[in-house]
């Protein structure tokens, strides 16, 4: 006889650090009624690299998080976040940290702190939650807040609230932040990133939509991405206004008839997406993308990276109490001209346990790995995801997950959730890339 276990709490954000799926677009995510709201978006400026200057007391100091150093002091790495400070002299996420020291010979790098960044992150939320009932953690250093309770005050009255959020974060935590209030998520988003660092910016009415955001190019709103974007300006849109002024007929030509309206909602400003506390649902995909701290030809080692992305997004699947049968796989390389290999995969059946995937993904990414390699490519990284997900609970007729292994992973969870993520965990996951910027869970 099967003894039921109960798992405890899941915190399926833990080291989630990059969000991937467009919240707002689901049609369960959002208010069903038509009537005007109020957002107010918080943005922490350069969030990793200002909790380490607050720690290093490196105020002024230009900075950035991500590298490492060899023991001759060479900088290795890549730069994920830098000070404005240093931004100032054309460092740049994405950057090398080589290329970074070599622009700026006295800038400071430290290596990133995801515990530390988490932490701050859920002390930013509490002050925020002393604000308003409903707080949305978009991502470790941002945040939605449902302000619909001053939707009729005056301008005069929004200023002062948010001016009073900005100087609570700075008073009680030393953190700057940049603040956008507008009508909706997309355009409080994209009001917080016009006045950077520590600005407030207010989308009020009709004409300062007209100023702050129409002029803004399309690939600055959610779900416009760099492919979605070219489809667009080959019809000549290349600004929110453009947008507006064609209509939502041709988004619904170019990306559907759903998905094309609920686009071009979110370019007018009339999305009306709820603010996502913790009871709210999962996303519509889940993926975990990690890149290597540096290159490797060993196929095995890959294969412990793949089983590390496999463990933590079965294990928020879990938490969503959500499953899937289909997925990909993305093995990337290290070489300028072509990024890598994608491929989708399924499993026999609905899963959300770590070894049916890990047994689907493995029989066709060892033979991928092994033309890679007999090719001459490095490889660089690993991304895994679900390419829909089953919230349904049905039995399936030809497939049923093994009783004993979910045991396994529920009693596996219920020890992790009460004594922290790896306190159990499969010998496999000591197996990878070895790096100084490697970090267990990254999404």
């Amino acid at each position: 006889m099967m003894i039921g276990i109960e798992p405890g709490t899941y915190d399926v954000h833990e080291d989630v650090h990059k969000i991937t799926d467009y919240r707002c677009v689901s049609r369960d995510m959002q208010h069903t009624s038509m009537e005007p709201r109020l957002y107010l978006h918080v943005d922490m400026n350069c969030f990793y690299a200002q909790v380490e200057q607050l720690c290093y007391n490196l105020y002024g100091m230009p900075l950035y998080v991500g590298g490492w150093y060899k023991p001759d002091g060479t900088p290795r790495g890549i730069v994920a976040t830098s000070s404005y400070e240093a931004r100032a002299f054309g460092v740049k996420t994405g950057m090398s940290a080589y290329e970074a020291e070599k622009i700026c010979p006295y800038l400071v790098g430290v290596q990133a702190d995801y515990k530390k960044y988490e932490g701050m992150s859920r002390l930013v939320r509490e002050v925020l939650q002393g604000f308003a009932m409903d707080v949305e953690k978009y991502s470790m250093d941002e945040y939605f807040i449902d302000i619909n309770f001053l939707k009729d005050a005056s301008r005069a009255v929004l200023e002062d609230y948010a001016h009073r959020l900005k100087h609570k974060l700075y008073d009680e935590l030393h953190l700057v932040c940049s603040i956008g209030i507008a009508r909706s998520k997309t355009y409080a988003k994209l009001a917080s990133d016009l006045r950077k660092p520590r600005g407030i910016t207010i989308v009020y009415d009709e004409e300062d939509a007209a100023e702050l955001i129409y002029p803004l190019p399309l690939d600055e709103v959610w779900g416009i991405g760099n492919r979605r974007y070219a489809k667009l300006r080959k019809e000549g849109l290349i600004t929110i206004a453009d947008g507006l002024e064609r209509g939502y007929p041709l988004f619904q030509k170019q990306f559907g008839e759903y998905f094309g309206k609920i686009v071009y909602e979110m370019i007018a400003g009339k999305d009306r997406a709820r603010v996502l506390t913790e009871e709210s649902p999962p996303p519509e995909l889940l993926n975990y993308m990690h890149t290597f701290s540096d290159w490797t030809k060993n196929p095995d080692k890959v294969e412990g990276e793949i089983m590390k992305g496999i463990q933590q997004l079965c294990y928020r699947m879990r938490g969503y109490g959500v499953k899937a049968d289909k997925y990909f796989c993305y093995l990337r390389v290290q070489d300028q001209k072509w990024s890598g290999d994608k491929f989708r995969f399924n499993t026999a059946g609905r899963t959300n346990l770590d070894d049916y995937i890990y047994r689907a993904c493995m029989k066709q990414a060892r033979p991928r790995m092994a033309r890679l390699l007999a090719n001459g490519f490095a490889l660089r990284g690993v991304g895994l995801g679900t390419l829909e997900l089953d919230r349904s609970h049905q039995q399936e007729l030809f497939f049923s997950e093994n009783k004993k292994m979910r045991q396994f992973y529920l009693a596996q969870d219920a020890i992790n959730n009460e004594y922290g993520k790896g306190t159990i965990q499969k010998a496999s996951m000591k197996y990878g890339v070895e790096g100084k910027t490697h970090f267990l869970e990254r999404s």
